[in-house]
């Protein structure tokens, strides 16, 4: 590997081509794949095995869905219980995807900003049109801020564009520090490969803060699932407004 961002590159698995559809098998489809499996057969598994007295991953199901409940009364209110459910597996998706990445020779999906871009413009156009159902043309009031008549033609302008950028900021937000974290560890580690074959007691004081990194990672990987979720409750909230207006 040449850089440390080729760590990032989509590649072709297997070319399958039809008539006229190209249905090509790329290697961030089989982790992607997987880790939606693993999310529906983990949940359905512990939804027919429930016990009184919780085993280890129930006990840490529940400890999970806790959070996200108290997240959600925190940032949205009553309103947004009715999202658990969603905004859950939305946390634990994120959660996975980010952890995945960690493992050797894993596959970071989450720094593929087509892949999370996708997402985000899922979620926001989902918002939009859940304001738009619950209020109607109400909903477009979050777009005509509280100021004086002759500042509403500049100023709706950057409401629209501030609301419609949340696109990007949602998906960079979390590629960047992913790809930037991972980078990160990789060089440290081609160092610690390099330095290995000239003085291995030195190798020891590299691995000291290549570990620190590597717990640090964990926690973004936690911190970055917590904060998606937070801004799609956030983002979830606006369409309180149309309410309000």
């Amino acid at each position: 590997m040449k850089s440390p961002l080729e760590q990032f590159d989509v590649r072709n698995i297997k070319n399958i081509y039809t008539i006229n559809i190209d249905i090509t098998i790329q290697n961030i489809f089989i982790p992607l794949v997987c880790i939606i499996l693993c999310v529906f057969i983990y949940m359905f598994i512990n939804l027919y095995n429930v016990r009184l007295i919780p085993i280890y991953v129930q006990y840490i199901i529940e400890l999970i869905y806790k959070f996200i409940i108290g997240l959600v009364k925190q940032q949205i209110g009553n309103y947004g219980l009715f999202w658990i459910p969603f905004i859950f597996n939305l946390f634990n998706f994120i959660l996975l995807c980010n952890i995945l990445s960690l493992i050797p020779f894993g596959i970071a999906l989450t720094s593929q900003f087509i892949l999370i871009f996708w997402l985000s413009c899922t979620i926001c156009t989902s918002i939009f049109i859940i304001g738009l159902l619950r209020f109607n043309l109400k909903f477009l009031h979050i777009f005509i801020p509280q100021s004086p008549f002759i500042l509403l033609p500049l100023l709706i302008p950057i409401e629209i564009f501030s609301y419609i950028i949340r696109l990007l900021s949602l998906a960079i937000r979390l590629a960047a520090n992913i790809i930037a974290g991972h980078t990160l560890v990789h060089i440290i580690v081609n160092f610690f490969f390099k330095i290995i074959k000239i003085d291995k007691i030195l190798c020891i004081i590299i691995l000291i803060p290549l570990f620190l990194i590597l717990i640090l990672e964990i926690g973004v990987a936690f911190l970055q699932a917590y904060v998606f979720t937070v801004l799609f409750c956030i983002y979830l909230k606006d369409t309180e407004k149309g309410a309000i207006h």
